[in-house]
């Protein structure tokens, strides 16, 4: 069995640049999303399945892993769809924002893992090892005010990255997390200031600083796919040269004393 991918959150920025990556390299790769445009678009460039659905529709995921099985299963699963909603204090927030973080970051890639798990052990009696990616965040690990409701989302697919790897011990499916920093893509700054474009363009977040980008952040996903397979990259922390903490971005050209 050659290896198999299903990317979740497919249809932009680092999901987009994943599939990319990954048929690059010659591996068979599923792309899940919601934008069924967006998808084919993808599909016609890469020669990728699309698969149009909602990750935090239980029915919709459940059609989804009967999809992978019937057309070759898989071998890998990178849960990237997420994001960001809004730059609110905790005590002025919305509790209906927060619900859609969680819904997306956390509630839906436990469902698409859950119904992936049996999928992915077929193939790991296949290939010796199976192996699941969580994108999450830097948000995940520092705290940072005005960021709350994503924080505590980032933070949450972090803990339940660490809870299934305890509970796959033994097993030959190795669990990784990738925490990238600050990553310029076309859609991130916008989703989170509600698709309002000069909000999103007055937050200046990759104004005097070269950011990461989608690509940078496939290239580095792709390759802890291609590790050996009893290497698993528990935690990769992924930043731009100029950020060396979620609250320290220099900006301006760096130089050194």
């Amino acid at each position: 069995m050659s290896q198999r991918i299903v990317v979740t959150g497919a249809s932009s920025g680092i999901g987009a640049a994943t599939v990319r990556r990954f048929t690059e390299i010659g591996w068979d790769t599923v792309a899940v999303a919601r934008r069924a445009d967006r998808l084919q678009q993808l599909a016609d460039e890469t020669g990728c399945l699309p698969v149009t659905c909602d990750i935090t529709d239980e029915a919709q995921v459940a059609e989804l892993a009967t999809t992978v099985r019937e057309t070759g299963g898989a071998t890998g699963l990178v849960n990237n769809a997420g994001g960001a909603i809004g730059l609110d204090l905790v005590e002025e927030a919305s509790n209906d924002e927060w619900r859609q973080m969680f819904e997306v970051n956390v509630i839906g890639l436990r469902s698409v893992t859950a119904a992936m798990l049996p999928i992915l052990r077929e193939g790991a009696l296949r290939v010796e090892c199976a192996s699941i990616l969580n994108l999450t965040s830097t948000a995940g690990l520092d705290a940072y005010k005005r960021g709350g409701g994503y924080n505590a989302a980032k933070f949450a697919a972090h803990a339940v990255t660490g809870a299934l790897r305890l509970e796959l011990a033994g097993e030959p499916i190795r669990v990784m997390e990738l925490a990238p920093g600050l990553v310029q893509t076309e859609e991130f700054a916008l989703n989170r200031m509600r698709g309002n474009a000069d909000a999103a363009a007055g937050l200046k977040l990759y104004e005097d600083v070269q950011p990461l980008t989608a690509t940078d952040v496939a290239h580095v996903l792709v390759g802890a796919f291609e590790q050996p397979p009893h290497v698993n990259q528990d935690l990769i922390v992924l930043r731009p040269v100029a950020q060396s903490s979620s609250f320290d971005v220099h900006k301006g050209p760096l130089k050194t004393r």
